[in-house]
């Protein structure tokens, strides 16, 4: 579970699905003026264009201003660009597609080379690279079109739909009934860009303070003095922070380290951390008594010359500022979505395409089952002790465990020194994951490997000649293995970016039906590692056991959006909280979710271990995806399971479904609704086995 999808785009009028109205100044057109309208597009086109007329006229008066012209140039307008179906629509329709894959594409390169510095591991951070990241080259282009009244073309003449209409009436759509509908929602808002400019800014500044957040683990230290992790040591927030706790399963001692690992976690929540040990090796700091003293121990250079401050104070909650800073960015754009006032709104109804309810539904589905209970004493059993928090990623049930971290370290290192030797290397892991030497050759040509300043993520393109980007860490000493399962599961987005966007057959429905399902696909490679690295295929036991790994590890991440969803409608409840207030609240809404699905588990409450998640802060209620992404991963590995031959043609298929709705896209892709049972079920049958 990385951070894929960086929010670089998100007013790019190819890579967004706004709502179906705005809050945009009275319309200059009135009711006669429309009427006068219609009736003259009737009398020329006859009475069976009459509901597209309608419906055509309406869409582009909703939106149409006193600067777009007088009733006069409005009548004059769509006299002079409606469409009756026929060649004229279909060659209109092939224009803006083309157009729009264009304008989407090229924006979405152009950000990806203005990110570099922030995202890539060229050279110390700058300030430069921070406004650069959050620089929006399309920030004025939805109103530019606007303008050049090519969005009002678009209205015209194809139909806007409801989310309800796609839900009911989608799955009987064909291809070209579905890229209308997606073709007319890039055009159905207006919102200023300088709302679109100061949303960039906000989530790159927020990104950035998430991709330098580390911290020097071997300056760590234990209550008596102890130093428990190697010299040189660097772990990012949370991501690489939380896969410690998981490497350390193999590890016969592994339980100090993932305790002092825990405690980090819970003072970063609180922002207790002090603010001079984040992403400096010269302090060190000991988390139980909070003492920070200048470390007599260098075993790293601080970026960008590190200023060594002995200081105890914790980080002024600079966390939840820049959380809050998404949140009001994201807020001054709810005036022009009445249908969806609310980001929480927009995010779930526009973008997931899958209702609030609906989803917390599916998440509490696997919180609430009792299955949660009999997994836990089994955990117990194989760890030989009580549970502690941090074994919500317990990793004990995966084949890995039985692999070292040290050992699983070399193998990857000496395989990639380099990201040129993993980008060399992409045919062979494809093949071996089931695609032809033709369709290997073919992807890894359109993959370019590079070193990420964070954890990693995959940055696709958006028009059918450009290539997908795989960002993983890669240190001096080349790449360790939680890069290389960061990269594996990077090269699952890629490749899925690759086919729904170069071979797709309409460039309007590029992509997946939202992020949980790139994440799905991509959690379909990271799953199949450890085989790719030459250590043997899953023997029966472990193939049993997948299933109560995926059901304890739903069961954390699902907690963890729950988390992510409650602390968005306490912002909307309380818009002029400071900081220190959110902090409160996170830290209140964390423990809350832990003692209703875990307390019980434990024998512990009050743990802030859920409040971790980084992309809490820099990626605007993207955490409910994971949980959804586990469900779906289930049932498509299911799916694939059931499927004779090789896995390369089958994932090639159900990523080319491209963005219907969630709903249609697991119809066609599994033959099945998005559901929890699948997993609960497998959960189920394999406690019942009894494995040890």
């Amino acid at each position: 579970m990385t951070r894929h999808s960086l929010r670089v785009l998100s007013v790019v009028i190819a890579m967004t699905r706004p709502d179906p109205a705005s809050a945009q100044p009275p319309s200059p057109v009135t009711d006669a003026v429309a009427a006068e309208a219609k009736a003259a597009l009737v009398a020329k086109h006859g009475e069976g264009e009459r509901a597209r007329i309608e419906r055509g006229v309406d869409q582009v008066r909703s939106l149409w201003r006193a600067t777009d012209g007088d009733a006069a140039a409005f009548r004059s307008f769509v006299a002079a660009e409606f469409l009756p179906k026929g060649e004229a629509l279909d060659a209109a329709f092939g224009r803006l597609e083309s157009a729009l894959e264009a304008l989407g594409g090229y924006f979405t390169s152009m950000v990806r080379d203005l990110r570099r510095g922030a995202d890539l591991e060229i050279g110390p951070l700058i300030p430069l690279d921070e406004r650069l990241a959050g620089f929006d080259p399309s920030a004025h282009l939805s109103e530019d079109l606007f303008q050049g009244r090519i969005a009002f073309v678009a209205l015209l003449n194809f139909p806007l739909t409801t989310l309800e209409q796609r839900l009911k009436d989608g799955g009987g759509w064909t291809r070209r009934q579905w890229a209308e509908a997606r073709l007319a929602q890039r055009f159905d808002t207006r919102v200023p860009a300088e709302v679109n400019a100061a949303t960039a800014r906000a989530y790159a500044e927020a990104g950035s303070y998430i991709a330098a957040y580390n911290i020097y683990t071997h300056h760590v230290l234990t209550a008596d003095g102890q130093r428990l992790f190697p010299a040189g040591q660097r772990l990012l927030s949370h991501w690489n922070l939380r896969d410690e706790i998981k490497a350390r399963y193999a590890d016969s001692d592994g339980a100090p380290k993932q305790r002092l690992v825990a405690k980090v976690m819970d003072a970063i929540v609180r922002q207790t951390i002090p603010a001079a040990v984040v992403n400096n090796p010269l302090m060190d700091w000991t988390p139980e008594t909070g003492a920070v003293v200048l470390s007599p121990v260098k075993d790293a250079d601080p970026p960008g010359g590190a200023i060594a401050t002995p200081s105890g104070d914790g980080e002024d909650d600079e966390r939840y500022r820049r959380w809050m800073g998404v949140f009001q960015a994201e807020r001054k754009a709810d005036p022009y979505h009445p249908r969806n006032p609310t980001f929480i709104d927009r995010r779930f109804n526009l973008n997931r395409e899958i209702p609030e309810a609906e989803v917390t539904k599916l998440l509490e589905a696997v919180l609430t089952s009792p299955l949660a209970e009999p997994t836990a004493r089994l955990i117990e059993k194989r760890l030989g002790r009580k549970l502690e928090p941090f074994d919500i990623w317990y990793a004990g049930f995966k084949p890995r465990a039985k692999h070292t971290e040290a050992d699983l370290d070399a193998l990857t290192r000496k395989r990639y020194p380099s990201p040129s030797d993993y980008a060399a290397d992409i045919p062979r892991l494809l093949k071996g994951l089931g695609f032809s030497d033709e369709k290997a050759r073919f992807l890894a040509a359109r993959i370019v490997v590079e070193a990420a300043r964070g954890s990693g993520h995959a940055f696709g393109g958006a028009r059918r000649d450009d290539k997908a980007h795989l960002r993983t860490r890669i240190g001096a000493g080349g790449m360790d293995y939680k890069g290389y399962n960061i990269a594996i599961h990077e090269m699952g987005h890629n490749v899925e970016q690759v086919f729904s966007v170069s071979t797709i057959d309409h460039t309007l429905l590029m992509g997946v039906p939202n992020t949980a399902f790139t994440e799905a696909l991509a959690f379909v490679f990271q799953a199949r590692d450890l085989p790719l690295l030459g250590l043997g295929e899953p023997d029966p036991e472990a193939q049993r056991l997948r299933a109560l790994e995926e059901f304890w590890a739903t069961r954390e991440i699902a907690a963890v959006g729950l988390v992510d969803m409650a602390a968005w409608r306490w912002l909307y409840a309380n818009p002029d909280a400071t900081p220190a207030r959110f902090r409160e609240a996170v830290v209140g809404i964390a423990k809350d979710v832990w003692n209703r699905h875990f307390a019980s588990l434990f024998g512990q409450r009050d743990v802030t271990l859920l409040g971790i998640y980084s992309h809490a802060v820099d990626s605007g209620l993207y955490l409910p995806d994971y949980g959804l992404g586990h469900l779906i991963a289930f049932q498509v590995e299911e799916h694939f399971a059931k499927v004779k031959g090789p896995l390369g043609p089958e994932f090639e298929r159900v990523t080319r479904i491209g963005s219907v709705t969630p709903d249609a896209w697991m119809r066609q892709a599994v033959g099945a609704p998005l559901s929890a049972q699948p997993l609960l079920d497998a959960a189920q049958r394999a406690l019942a086995v009894s494995p040890k």
